[in-house]
């Protein structure tokens, strides 16, 4: 009796295994129906290469099907969208518009900070690499502050004629200096970084979470979250679905995720 629990006991194990998407390439796969149920990747030339039935079974499994907050509709336009039509969407690992998100602690003079780092693939020579694309820390954010309630420090229009000498009180105190740069001056959270890290003032500790945003699929965004918990809705999913109806709703959304809305 113990020997038939515990194989039943591995079946399931194997079988939790399977059902799970262990790996952000196996999404892409999945996603794309190119591999079977065990993992095991389709030949192209195979029948059941990216066809719409196995891509339908996989999409119903790729959501977090604890979230309630993605509704049944719209997971069905979404599949709709992506399924049907005389040129189904398929995922391209290599097709840009998608990137990740990575938090991290970093010790910033031995105390902990929270930097999300926004990495994205770049083309080098005959493959490709992750790159960090951009940095918010809210630790930065003073450093770029601007009081816009009242009229601040400048220089005067006629500076030029006195070859611009009253610089000297533009940087007398560094709590005032932004005041001097133009309206459309955004902060560069990552040079600010990359400064820092070669001051020898920030000091990597951890990756704390991991997710990556899609904007791949025309008209839609979905974000993809790794799962560790009991049961087979497991692994990396999608954790979070927007329909897009333009391109400005496009735009607005990447500056929320990159925390330029501020």
């Amino acid at each position: 009796m113990s020997v038939q629990a515990q194989l039943v006991s591995d079946m399931d194990d194997e079988s939790r295994l399977y059902a799970e998407t262990k790996q952000v390439n196996q999404f892409f796969r999945r996603f794309n129906g190119e591999e079977d149920d065990k993992g095991d990747r389709y030949d192209p030339k195979d029948r059941q290469y990216q066809s719409v039935k196995l891509r339908k079974k996989y999409l119903g499994m790729l959501f977090d099907a604890g979230n309630a907050g993605i509704k049944s509709d719209l997971k069905a336009q979404f599949g709709k969208d992506v399924l049907e039509g005389a040129n189904p969407v398929i995922l391209d690992f290599h097709g840009g518009n998608w990137f990740a998100e990575v938090h991290t602690t970093f010790l910033y003079n031995n105390k902990a900070q929270t930097m999300i780092l926004f990495l994205k693939l770049e083309k080098d020579h005959l493959g490709t690499k992750w790159v960090i694309d951009r940095v918010h820390a809210d630790m930065f954010d003073p450093y770029f502050k601007r009081d816009t309630t009242k009229v601040g420090k400048f220089l005067h229009p006629l500076s030029h004629e006195l070859d611009f000498m009253n610089l000297r009180k533009a940087f007398q105190n560094s709590d005032s200096v932004s005041q001097f740069a133009g309206k459309r001056f955004v902060a560069d959270h990552l040079s600010v970084f990359l400064y820092e890290i070669k001051k020898g003032n920030l000091k990597f500790k951890t990756v704390d979470e991991v997710k990556f945003h899609f904007f791949q699929i025309p008209g839609w965004y979905f974000e993809l979250s790794e799962f560790n918990r009991p049961g087979n809705n497991n692994g990396w999913l999608i954790s979070n679905l927007v329909s897009l109806k333009s391109e400005s709703e496009r735009n607005i959304l990447r500056k929320y995720l990159y925390y330029e809305t501020k």
